[in-house]
């Protein structure tokens, strides 16, 4: 229960729901407790179970409102209605009046339901939101350690069972109060038998928790094979080309029967648990019903102590306090299930981000002199990617930097944009540490075109016009032209509200790169950042994607990441890197006649020297 105290935040907006749900659910259980006593006086008609009374008893005063009074005055309605219309009037009486509590009942039971119902939906909705939300802030390096299918698995399934559970609990509210009023009714006509129902309750209690404490062990062992069953899910329909290219269907089909092999012996065993759970809560009802009758009986037959009619609508009483009872026990192994759930939740929700913008961070409004990096040492996990590392990108520059795989290269440009903070020296824009700058307005000034080129199942111009507010048609078509993309996208049926299919299936990689490229266009930065925007593409793809870039890269910063050195001839400045340490700097032709590392790697791709 404790894990739900956090659910409390999210009430507040429902604050009105909230009390009409209380309010429908308190006359819930109290028409539950006089639906059962509307059946004392009907007792009385059918079997003429009552003292005949023609004098209707005095009511002084609340003192007087007890069973006593209650019995009296029903014996004086039944006798006067009888002598007044005939027994079959007066039982027509007494069913409609039965029928009313009913009616009232079930009709309350749906308002309290209903509402219940808007305030899980609501509070469910803005959980899920508050999930998305953290996870689309939190940096980069989160995602390095988790895997996908386990964080989607927390993100669906895992709130939709949060979603049963806060149901259970929210139902497990009406339940005492069915409860409470009926003990009450049941006290009222005997607190002799009520003793014995009282008896039950905490031994079904100790009972229930026994079996919940395992089945919340359990449950969360089983969210977290589901989330490494949807991890193989996403990566099966990821690489299924290699799976098939490689005749590896019967090591991927063993994985995954192994977790629900797991699951289903997980599932089977909180089953078991869960379905003994309500035959023991019943029996034992069923048990203490059984002594009631005995005793009841007894009080009945041979004191004489309690009519026929008030035993019987005690019985229908005691029977009712059953199925709340039992419903609590439901919401009990629900709730056991939800804490496992909130807690995969909660890790999400808790899980820092050490990346956060400080409270006095600065907005960056332009770019006006340079990007410099000083002393700059990083890593990832154990081993230094990059070692006191030294560089300055002028404004309008555009600096190169090439060298093996594994040099850094792809490092510097995830600092640059703080997708990782260095562990030590710094960046600097414009002479302020990019740590003293919120995010946000640093990666404005910067456009990146990566080598996969990620698009999303949109439209091209949704895709083009991405993070955009009120985009305009004209810009979208001139950032494409730039990017050499208008021509390709005008002879599809739809142009540009064209489908892209699931990240992006539908084209072509040099057609994927364009609109990748058209789109950090569109977003017209100081700054561009390629990350081998061209190595992915086949000889024709590149000339048209490479002309795009000189187009894009025009009157713009630009920090180059390249393989394919005959991109990067005509760059201000190339910086060779090998093992995260810059071993040569320059042009292409000093580069060229220095006759090292890169004059290797050029030679190495039977390039042209000039």
């Amino acid at each position: 229960m404790k894990n739900f105290k956090r659910f409390l935040k999210y009430l507040i907006p429902y604050k009105k729901i909230q009390i009409l749900s209380i309010f429908f659910n308190v006359l819930y259980a109290l028409f539950s407790s006089l639906s059962m006593l509307s059946l004392l006086p009907m007792v009385k008609v059918l079997f003429d179970d009552g003292e005949k009374l023609r004098v209707k008893p005095e009511f002084n005063g609340i003192r007087d409102l007890n069973l006593n009074y209650i019995e009296n005055y029903l014996n004086y309605f039944i006798t006067t209605t009888k002598d007044a219309n005939g027994p079959l009037i007066t039982l027509i009486t007494i069913v409609g009046f039965v029928l009313s509590t009913f009616l009232l009942k079930n009709f309350f039971n749906y308002l309290s339901i209903l509402y219940m119902t808007y305030l899980n939906n609501g509070i469910l909705k803005d959980l899920r939101q508050d999930v998305y939300n953290k996870v689309i802030t939190l940096n980069v390096g989160f995602f390095s350690n988790e895997r996908k299918g386990d964080l989607m698995a927390r993100m669906t399934s895992d709130i939709h069972t949060i979603k049963v559970s806060f149901m259970s609990i929210l139902m497990m509210v009406r339940e005492p109060l069915t409860i409470f009023f009926t003990l009450i009714g049941m006290f009222a006509i005997s607190w002799k038998l009520t003793i014995f129902v009282l008896l039950f309750i905490p031994l079904s209690g100790f009972l229930i928790s026994k079996v919940g404490k395992s089945i919340k062990s359990q449950s969360g062992d089983i969210f977290a094979l589901e989330g490494g069953l949807l991890s193989i899910i996403e990566e099966t329909l990821g690489g299924i080309k290699i799976i098939k290219n490689f005749t590896s269907e019967p090591y991927f089909s063993k994985k995954f029967n192994d977790y629900t092999e797991n699951i289903n012996t997980l599932n089977n065993s909180v089953g078991k648990k869960m379905s003994l759970s309500t035959p023991v809560s019943e029996f034992l009802g069923i048990f203490v019903i059984s002594i009631l009758l005995v005793y009841g009986g007894m009080l009945v037959l041979v004191e004489q102590s309690l009519s026929g009619g008030a035993f019987m609508a005690y019985m229908g009483l005691a029977y009712q306090i059953l199925t709340p009872a039992k419903a609590i026990t439901k919401a009990h192994h629900a709730l056991q299930g939800g804490n496992a759930a909130y807690e995969r939740i909660a890790f999400i929700l808790d899980a820092e981000n050490p990346l956060k913008d400080k409270p006095n961070a600065k907005v960056i409004t332009g770019f006006h002199k340079e990007i410099k990096f000083t002393n700059v040492s990083f890593k990832y996990k154990e081993d230094y990617v990059l070692k006191n590392f030294n560089l300055t990108v002028p404004k309008g520059k555009t600096v190169a930097l090439v060298g093996e795989s594994g040099s850094g290269k792809s490092t510097l440009a995830n600092l640059v944009t703080r997708f990782y903070d260095v562990n030590e020296g710094s960046i600097t824009f414009d002479g302020v540490d990019i740590k003293e700058v919120t995010s946000k307005s640093l990666r404005q000034q910067m456009g990146i075109v990566a080598q996969d080129s990620i698009l999303f199942n949109d439209t091209i111009a949704n895709n083009i016009s991405l993070g955009i507010d009120n985009e305009n048609e004209e810009k979208i078509i001139n950032a494409a032209k730039i990017a050499n993309a208008h021509n390709f996208i005008s002879e599809f049926p739809n142009k540009y509200q064209n489908n892209v299919g699931d990240g992006g299936s539908l084209l072509s990689g040099g057609q994927r790169q364009r609109i990748a490229i058209a789109r950090a266009v569109m977003k017209n930065p100081p700054i561009m950042i390629l990350d081998e925007a061209t190595s992915a593409l086949d000889t024709e793809s590149e000339k048209l994607v490479q002309e795009a870039l000189e187009n894009m890269m025009e009157n713009r910063t630009s920090i180059v990441i390249a393989h394919r050195l005959s991109t990067i001839q005509n760059a201000d400045l190339i910086v060779v890197l090998k093992k995260g340490v810059i071993v040569e700097e320059g042009t292409h032709q000093e580069l060229i006649k220095m006759n090292g590392t890169y004059n290797k790697l050029v030679s190495l791709q039977s390039l042209e020297v000039n």
